[in-house]
């Protein structure tokens, strides 16, 4: 990423309170953030680091169809970890004395959060019933010297596993690891049909890089730990205390109230011997940006499979990558009439967060939301082309709805087979344009036109 310019360094002294959240939103979406001087703390802090398509293609040296290559490729070819003895995320390691605020440049991200966040870290579990390896993102709100409050979103594979060891009377073991693999990153934002539970998202990490992900063992729980993270927290998820936790700026843009969750309490920390710590503003672009590739490889699995004219899928900014969908199909016949439909069916389907999904032809730029736009003002008709699916569920931080319940949108803005020559659009002459003959000069033009 510094080889191409997508790392840019802040050299001046910087408050971990409301100062580093706040330049990281200034400059969202750019070239990520490398804090050297966080008041405080010896360890520096990297921001926006996934924040848009430059900075992720600059990290995995490939453009952004070739990551959702890997992330498909992840789907289908896990590859299990590999167990090694010595680790880097283990050169230092704390067992006495941990105290999370002082060892941590944790920010506060707003004025209105309830304290200081953890918000990068890839929480690692296993199954107490299944034994299968879960790997996924969860805010920690630092409670105490070793103990944090962690929120867990209704249908998400690590409450389901800690509920299950709730009912068995025990406590979840778990590490949180903050600047791990690149591939455990993208890993931890699947969702959706294509990670069920029964996967194992180390080797489905494994398989997006694909290479066996380095492991090794905890020193106080009974899990692999990722050897290559730079922090790593060691503990449990306990299952008979709770603490309120929050509100919080999530990325939705509103504050997440202040709910029970239950507590992390930390039982070692390791790193390596110069760390970095990962920050991600929760209503920031890395938030979304690092679902994007993840969820509209998944969408296109299951869109291509259940509907062959589907030829691509484009996960939208202004639906936060998550709610709003623009699906591509290429109609080579009249029995492709009705697939259009059929496509946004599937799509509701397969990613239980989206609450709109407009449909195209193959001449329509999907990543051109002005040529979207275009599809809808010229080839949609309200009254019949526009699909409504009551009471469906989405996402619960969406607040027009009613705790996750709302009307999910189709449009069908296509036109039948038998109407594409009507609709095509007018053709120019490919041209060569002389650059040298291009002027700006208002004088020059003054004289060629004899005033």
């Amino acid at each position: 990423m510094a080889e191409q310019g997508r790392l840019h360094s802040y050299t001046a002294p910087v408050d971990p309170h409301l100062e580093v959240a706040g330049i990281m939103k200034k400059l969202d979406g750019g070239p990520a953030l490398l804090f050297s001087q966080v008041n405080g703390h010896d360890m520096p802090v990297v921001g926006n680091l996934l924040s848009c398509q430059a900075n992720v293609e600059a990290a995995f040296g490939i453009d952004f169809r070739g990551v959702r290559q890997f992330v498909a490729r992840a789907l289908g070819e896990p590859q299990p970890p590999v167990l090694v003895e010595r680790a880097p995320a283990q050169e230092k390691v704390h067992l006495n004395n941990i105290d999370l605020g002082k060892m941590l440049p944790a920010l506060h991200h707003t004025a209105a959060d309830a304290g200081r966040y953890i918000t990068a870290g890839i929480v690692i579990a296993r199954d107490p019933e299944t034994g299968v390896y879960n790997a996924s993102y969860h805010r920690l709100m630092i409670a105490g010297p070793n103990r944090a409050g962690i929120q867990l979103d209704f249908g998400r594979h690590l409450r389901a596993a800690f509920e299950r060891a709730q009912k068995k009377g025990q406590h979840l073991p778990v590490v949180v690891c903050i600047g791990s693999d690149l591939a455990l990153h993208y890993t931890a934002a699947t969702m959706g049909s294509q990670m069920p539970e029964s996967a194992d998202e180390l080797a489905v990490a494994g398989g997006l890089c694909g290479r066996p992900l380095s492991v090794v063992k905890a020193l106080t729980q009974d899990l692999l730990v990722p050897a290559e993270s730079e922090i790593v927290l060691e503990g449990v998820l306990k299952c008979d205390e709770e603490i309120e936790e929050g509100p919080f700026g999530e990325f939705v843009g509103y504050l997440a109230p202040a709910d029970p969750a239950p507590v992390f309490e930390v039982t070692a920390v390791t790193h390596r011997n110069k760390p970095i710590y990962h920050a991600i503003n929760g209503y920031g672009r890395e938030t979304v940006v690092l679902r994007k590739y993840v969820l509209e490889a998944s969408l296109l699995k299951v869109l291509q499979s259940a509907v062959p004219i589907v030829t691509d899928a484009e996960m939208t900014a202004g639906g936060l990558h998550r709610f709003h969908a623009i699906v591509q199909v290429k109609k080579t016949g009249p029995t492709h009439d009705g697939l259009q439909r059929n496509a946004i069916m599937a799509s509701f389907g397969a990613l239980k967060d989206l609450d709109m999904v407009i449909v195209v032809d193959d001449d329509i730029d999907i990543r051109d939301p002005l040529d979207v736009e275009y599809a809808l003002a010229t080839r949609m008709e309200a009254s019949r082309d526009i699909i409504t699916m009551p009471g469906a569920r989405g996402h619960e931080y969406v607040r027009v709805s009613d705790r996750g319940i709302r009307t999910k949108l189709g449009i069908d803005a296509t036109v039948p087979f038998a109407d594409k020559a009507r609709f095509a659009r007018c053709e120019f002459e490919p041209v060569t344009i002389d650059a040298k003959s291009m002027t700006a000069s208002a004088d020059v033009a003054r004289k060629r036109l004899g005033f």
